[in-house]
């Protein structure tokens, strides 16, 4: 790869990087509480309110505005997954799983006669992380970085999960789309329970980067979509980290 292609890739290497940060403990997180479906809702009505703020309120001329939009979505769905752990637990997973369907649909109904609808619910769903800005990066790593203080203290996370939850998946949707964020939240730290040994959180964060690092320059070369690709070689890990845990018990 030559110097041309270093500085394409770099805003989208620093952009993973952020997320890589936040969702590998939050990943862990989900695991632990059994929410597994959580990220992919939240992100998904998330980017519900990024579909709310270009039709309605122009905010392609107003940026703040998907932001504020996007968290607005985030946080309420958030919040009703909250009330559902705390009155019916049972049904939390059946309930986060139609949120899921229920964001998608109406996403798509708002698209359908939009004349770039099905270029926007790709982008929605896929990312545009290939194509970050700094400004982007600049604001996400400020927010990311209050949240990753607050993320290692175990009583602050187990206090506002939700709501820090609600804001991670605010700003890395924009980003990454909804199937990147998803899969940089659970798969790495699916990988780390299976591989049992060690710090989890930073065998996350190991296997993230270079998968990171892989994906992009896999995309680049290709002219494949960076987010897909990314998906691919985050779920690619799997059998290697089997191989390996499998030639240590041997």
């Amino acid at each position: 790869m030559n110097l041309d292609g270093v500085i394409i890739i770099l805003p989208a290497f620093v952009a993973g990087l952020l997320i890589i940060a936040t969702h590998v403990p939050l990943g862990l997180e989900v695991l632990k509480r059994g929410i597994i479906f959580i990220d992919l809702a939240v992100a998904q009505v998330a980017g519900l309110g990024v579909i709310v703020a270009g039709l309605y309120f122009h905010s392609e001329e107003y940026p703040i505005v998907t932001q504020i939009m996007a968290f607005i979505f985030a946080i309420s769905a958030a919040y009703g997954f909250k009330l559902c752990e705390k009155h019916m637990p049972k049904l939390q997973e059946a309930i986060i799983g139609s949120a899921y369907v229920f964001a998608s649909s109406l996403a798509l109904l708002l698209m359908a006669n939009h004349p770039h609808g099905a270029e926007e619910v790709e982008n929605l769903l896929s990312g545009q992380l290939l194509w970050a800005s700094w400004s982007q990066i600049v604001l996400t790593a400020i927010i990311y970085a209050l949240l990753w203080i607050v993320i290692f203290n175990k009583d602050l996370l187990h206090k506002y999960f939700y709501f820090i939850f609600a804001i991670a998946i605010t700003m890395s949707v924009q980003l990454a789309g909804v199937y990147l964020v998803f899969a940089s939240l659970i798969l790495p730290a699916i990988g780390a329970v299976i591989y049992e040994k060690g710090n989890k959180i930073m065998f996350g964060y190991v296997v993230s980067t270079v998968s990171l690092i892989v994906g992009l320059v896999v995309s680049l070369l290709s002219d494949l979509p960076t987010g897909p690709a990314l998906v691919c070689v985050l779920f690619l890990t799997f059998p290697i980290i089997l191989t390996i845990k499998a030639a240590r018990r041997s």
